[in-house]
């Protein structure tokens, strides 16, 4: 069994029943969701926009592997309505975001998948949750 730590963020919306859907989604295809921590809404980071963001945290035990849980939430994120990634530090506003911020203590660094993730500890909007549940 594997311990990951997982960040969610929505600005358009329903954002607390995206939030709440994809926590469902979570616990049915990643795996036990153990801990979830509260709904924090925040500015946006790194782009302009009117709409705010409600931001989360969550610790799921899992059998998957890192590359595994990578395609597993970019999949919930499709379905949930997402249709672009950011490219090139480029952001805009979404209707989900699913990011893997730890994964038991290992570190990966691939071209798609970076663990922990790289700007984690630059964000609030993380690091707040995050400690609510760690």
């Amino acid at each position: 069994m594997h311990t990951v730590y997982i960040a969610l963020g929505s600005n358009l919306g329903n954002r607390r029943g995206v939030m709440r859907e994809a926590l469902i989604q979570l616990s049915e295809r990643v795996g036990e969701v153990v801990k979830a921590s509260s709904l924090h809404e925040t500015e946006p980071w790194g782009f302009n926009s009117p709409n705010m963001f409600l931001n989360a945290c969550v610790k799921v035990i899992t059998t998957m592997s890192p590359r595994r849980v990578l395609e597993v939430t970019q999949q919930i994120e499709r379905d949930l309505g997402r249709l672009n990634k950011s490219e090139n530090g480029l952001y805009e506003d979404r209707i989900i975001d699913i990011d893997i911020l730890l994964y038991d203590d290992l570190t990966i660094d691939e071209p798609d998948l970076k663990i922990p993730h790289p700007d984690m500890y630059k964000r609030d909007f993380v690091m707040k949750p995050l400690s609510e549940i760690m």
